[in-house]
């Protein structure tokens, strides 16, 4: 089975894996570095920022500074897909709406970079745990902050996560952006005062470059997306969110109600994160699904591969050459695979033509304006028709990553792609 899974790995033919270790392997290394509490540190960490955050950033005045997204049940979305109601419900965690930096990123990203401001301001006095964070807005504070840098390397949406949050701070924010990143994102980036670092190479090519920058300068902060718990546990909160707000639609979790869930997944940080903490608050009855793009997929081909190696999908024979940019990454996060490798359900791979179809979809039918990765999770809930996760009591929750900040002009092109090719 092992073979027959590889091949359809290295000829790019979509296909859906079932984790034959969920439940039986125990996790190992940093992974036992990450427990509930620290989901709950991070979920309390930006509740101290709220305040400034909503001064900071107008679109967050109506929130009071909290940045959360909607919970979106999608019948005539369902119907568009082929999936029958006694199959269960579907459902969107609009991510793609995230306010201040539009996608899956700003959870993780934001936290970051709040932790080391309030490190920092902690470490400077200005500031208490229970003090007003406001203050963090006074030139003082941003004296203190633009002493210092915060980088990162990324293909797109963490880059804009972090690089504006810092900016807004008074970081000095450095954004390593690869190849693959869209220009659009690049020049958002420039207009907050971001420094965008372009390099000809892939996402890893840019994530090593900036780090290895920022180890010859010990006032730079360098966000690892491979390797950093701050991030993944700042993830890790949404899923505390998402249960409040199950809870207000009324959906129980249990045996009868299993919730499935299915998420883009580029090195697997924000995805793992999210699934690690819905693990902790429904177990058994929780079951998630990373979708990665067939050229792409580089937590398939980790999980494939054989112990103890770090395969990339170059070893493959694959480009990871994917209109999902936000999703091309070569090779996975060792800590998000270690922290997984016993939780995940399963990994689908997806076709970039199925990512715009369903694209369109979600926009003719539900008015969902989103990428292309964020469509990524759609493909799911189909796959899965014949599996016992396929039943009236189900509740499949696709979440999407980016959407919001796209100009129109680069929109409307991927829906002229969807329909026209």
């Amino acid at each position: 089975m092992i073979s027959l899974h590889i091949n359809r790995l290295r000829t790019a033919t979509p296909q859906l894996w079932l984790n034959p270790e969920r439940g039986v392997a125990a996790q190992s290394g940093d992974a036992a570095l990450v427990d509930a509490a620290g989901m709950l540190a991070a979920q309390s960490r930006v509740a101290r920022f709220a305040p400034l955050l909503a001064q900071l950033f107008p679109e967050l005045a109506a929130s009071q500074g909290h940045i959360e997204s909607d919970l979106l049940v999608m019948p005539q979305l369902q119907q568009a897909l082929g999936l029958p109601r006694e199959h269960g419900r579907l459902w969107v965690k609009a991510d793609h709406s995230l306010p201040v930096a539009g996608s899956i990123k700003a959870r993780g990203g934001f936290h970051e970079v709040l932790e080391q401001a309030e490190n920092l301001a902690l470490q400077n006095g200005l500031i208490t745990l229970d003090g007003d964070y406001r203050t963090l807005a006074q030139p003082t504070a941003r004296a203190l902050f633009g002493q210092h840098q915060i980088a990162v390397g990324s293909t797109g949406n963490l880059g804009m996560a972090i690089g504006v949050m810092a900016a807004a701070l008074g970081f000095r924010a450095v954004v390593h952006m690869s190849a693959d990143a869209k220009d659009w994102k690049k020049q958002r980036l420039r207009q907050h005062g971001v420094e965008v670092v372009e390099h000809s190479g892939d996402y890893e090519r840019a994530v090593e470059s900036g780090r290895q920058q920022a180890k010859a300068d010990d006032r730079c902060h360098f966000v690892d997306d491979e390797r950093s718990l701050s991030l993944f546990l700042g993830y890790s909160a949404a899923a505390l969110h998402l249960r409040d707000q199950l809870k207000t639609q009324g959906v129980l979790v249990d045996a009868e109600h299993p919730l499935v869930v299915y998420l883009p997944c580029g090195v697997g940080g924000a995805p793992s994160g999210i699934a690690w903490g819905l693990h902790q608050l429904f177990g058994a009855h929780v079951h998630c699904f990373f979708a990665e793009p067939v050229q792409s997929p580089c937590f398939l081909a980790h999980l494939l591969s054989p112990p103890g190696s770090h395969y990339s999908v170059y070893d493959y024979g694959l480009t990871n050459q994917t209109e999902a940019d936000g999703l091309a990454v070569p090779r996975a996060s060792l800590l998000a695979a270690q922290i997984m490798r016993p939780l995940l359900a399963g990994i689908f791979t997806v076709a970039d033509d199925t990512l715009f179809t369903h694209l369109a979809l979600a926009h003719d039918t539900a008015c969902l304006r989103i990428e292309p990765s964020a469509a990524i999770g759609f493909s799911g809930p189909g796959l899965l028709r014949s599996s016992a996760l396929a039943c009236p009591g189900a509740n499949h929750i696709v979440w999407t990553t980016g959407g919001l900040l796209i100009p129109e002009v680069q929109y409307q092109g991927f829906l002229q792609q969807a329909r026209h090719g």
